[in-house]
């Protein structure tokens, strides 16, 4: 009978002779440090691993850089404040209104962004979309397919390769998006992010130097001991690389769809975004603090 009692879980009611008799098992208070070692989580609460990111053409740096937490920009998205310190800024304006949600939403499980001409909201003199959905990608390491759609009939799709923050391969991967489609364009408002060789000139480059998020120099000084910025600065003050097409809608569409699967930006569990509890109406001002619309 006692061996059976050891077997038992931790309360537990054995009949035994008609007569019902109810164990209770203490917990010992030391239980949780072994569920941390058994789920692989440091003292801290950090995972131990960390996930690798990379396709046939690209790769993103997952170790050793500052990303942001996918739950602090969706925070920040209703305007709450984010647990890491850099997620966001009063600055750059990243709440969403409903409209915008929903085209966040729909971006998440179709893997590319589509929104109506720049995204431009003249309330925030900014685009919030563009700015949320470029920290998504950010930190889920992976680039920012954005369609913006024209009223001619010509619509533009924008790639965005700086989430991945692996400047040594801006280039080689710009080039292989080019030979995905022709006419694609390469734009990079900042420095080149090669100091070896300079960038294909069969292709067209456009660099907006006078950019107010040009960096003076964006990998670094590479004979010091300093981490370049890529490593430590949050996705807002790194200049864009870019690769741009401007196609007919449907051909557009479908390299959207195609870049998609080629970057994998498509989460197949995406939920629609559930408001927080107890959030309140933002107000009529122009960047952030929590609660701007």
């Amino acid at each position: 009978f006692l061996q059976l009692a050891v077997m038992i879980p931790a309360t537990a009611v054995i009949v035994k002779n008609h007569c019902t008799v109810a164990f209770t098992r203490p917990s010992h208070h030391y239980h949780g440090q072994y569920s941390r070692k058994l789920i692989g989580l440091s003292a801290k609460g950090k995972s131990s691993k960390v996930k690798r990111r990379a396709g046939d053409i690209w790769e993103a740096k997952m170790e050793n850089v500052w990303r942001p937490e996918i739950n602090d920009v969706e925070r920040i998205s209703w305007g709450k404040p984010a647990k890491k310190k850099g997620t966001g800024s009063r600055g750059v304006p990243h709440r969403l209104n409903q409209d915008e949600r929903f085209l966040f939403d729909q971006a998440r499980k179709k893997g590319f962004l589509e929104m109506e001409g720049s995204g431009w909201r003249s309330q925030r003199r900014d685009a919030p979309l563009l700015n949320t959905y470029r920290s998504l990608c950010d930190a889920r390491g992976q680039a920012s397919i954005v369609l913006h759609k024209g009223s001619t009939g010509i619509d533009e799709l924008v790639i965005d390769i700086s989430p991945l923050r692996n400047p040594e391969t801006f280039q080689q991967v710009a080039q292989e998006c080019t030979q995905q489609q022709e006419g694609g364009q390469i734009v990079f408002e900042g420095n080149e992010p090669s100091g070896d060789e300079p960038l294909d000139s069969g292709n067209s480059v456009v660099a907006d130097h006078n950019s107010n998020k040009a960096l003076s120099n964006v990998d670094g000084d590479s004979g010091s001991d300093n981490p370049s910025p890529w490593e430590t600065r949050p996705i807002y003050q790194l200049p864009p690389f870019c690769i741009s097409w401007e196609l007919q809608r449907n051909e557009a569409k479908s390299l959207g769809k195609k870049m998609a699967i080629l970057f994998d930006t498509i989460e197949e569990k995406a939920t629609p975004s559930k408001k927080p509890v107890g959030l309140k109406p933002g107000k009529s001002r122009r960047h952030g603090g929590y609660g701007i619309g």
